[in-house]
């Protein structure tokens, strides 16, 4: 199995957001199975069972520009809010989605380079020493 990325919201309706995304990813055959839900520790006073993130393994040989793409995506068609994901690999190394620079985003010559970007600086730090 290739690394993870563990995906994370800036929202107060994160959990909400996280399901939804995860839908989305599961409903595509490459990412069926290597989609999960990282939940929060429980609280003694509160509830358990929180989610704070999604992991997704990738395959080897990266795909990390699929799973920007998939992201970018599903962001493009979050119509409320200021949804923000941060995409981000155990070297410390990340990126954010946000869904009103992806809703702003004209036709495929944009959303590709965007998509380029966003996985160049992904892959970056795995693939260097000092990270982004």
């Amino acid at each position: 199995m290739g690394e993870t990325v563990r995906i994370e919201m800036g929202s107060q309706a994160s959990g909400d957001l996280l399901r939804s995304l995860h839908a989305a990813l599961a409903q595509e055959p490459e990412w069926r199975g290597r989609v999960g839900f990282v939940e929060a520790p429980r609280q003694p006073e509160g509830l358990g069972g929180l989610i704070e993130a999604l992991t997704v393994a990738l395959a080897p040989g990266g795909v990390a520009a699929v799973l920007v793409g998939a992201v970018v995506s599903w962001a493009r068609r979050q119509s409320v809010g200021d949804v923000v994901c941060k995409l981000s690999r155990p070297d410390g190394t990340s990126v954010e989605v946000s869904a009103p620079l992806a809703r702003s985003l004209r036709g495929t010559d944009e959303v590709r380079a965007l998509v380029i970007d966003l996985a160049r600086q992904l892959e970056r730090g795995a693939d260097s020493s000092g990270g982004a």
